[in-house]
C-alpha cells in the first residue's frame, strides 16, 4: 500500500512540475489527476504491449482523465483550470489532438521508465502485480 501511495504522490508532484513548467500555473486537481495517471500507466507498463500501443492507450487515459477532472472543476467548483478552446479539433476546450500528442510522448517515455525499473526490480509495486500474475 504504502508503494502505491508513494507512486500516487510521485504522480501528482510530476504532473504539477510539467504544468508549472510547460504553462507557470497550475491547480491542486492536477495533482490528483497526476497520481491516477500515474498509478494507471504503471499497471499498462507492467502488460506485454508494445510501446506505442502503451503510449496510445496511456495518452487516451490521460486525455479522458483531464476530460473528467475539467468538467469537475468547471461544474463543481466553478473554475476552468485550463482552456484549449482556441486549439485545433478541441473537445468541449479540455482536450485536443496537440496535447493529446504531447501526452502521447510524455507516456512513452514513462512507460520506457517504469518497465525498466521493473526489470532492474527497482519498482516493488511492479514486483508485485508481476508475482500476483504468476500465481
Amino acid at each position: 500500500m504504502l508503494e502505491r501511495i508513494s507512486l500516487f504522490m510521485l504522480g501528482g508532484g510530476g504532473y504539477l512540475a510539467v504544468e508549472l513548467a510547460w504553462r507557470g500555473t497550475s491547480h491542486w486537481t492536477m495533482f490528483l489527476a497526476g497520481g491516477a495517471c500515474l498509478c494507471l500507466l504503471q499497471r499498462l507498463a507492467a502488460r506485454k504491449i508494445a510501446l506505442p500501443a502503451a503510449a496510445g492507450i496511456g495518452a487516451a487515459g490521460v486525455s479522458g482523465l483531464e476530460v473528467v477532472v475539467g468538467l469537475l472543476c468547471r461544474n463543481f467548483l466553478h473554475i476552468a483550470v485550463w482552456d484549449y478552446s482556441n486549439e485545433w479539433g478541441n473537445v468541449a476546450g479540455l482536450i485536443c489532438p496537440r496535447y493529446s500528442f504531447y501526452w502521447f510522448l510524455l507516456c512513452g517515455w514513462v512507460l520506457v521508465v517504469l518497465r525498466a525499473a521493473g526489470k532492474l526490480k527497482i519498482n516493488p509495486v511492479y514486483r508485485t502485480q508481476k508475482a500476483a500474475a504468476k500465481s
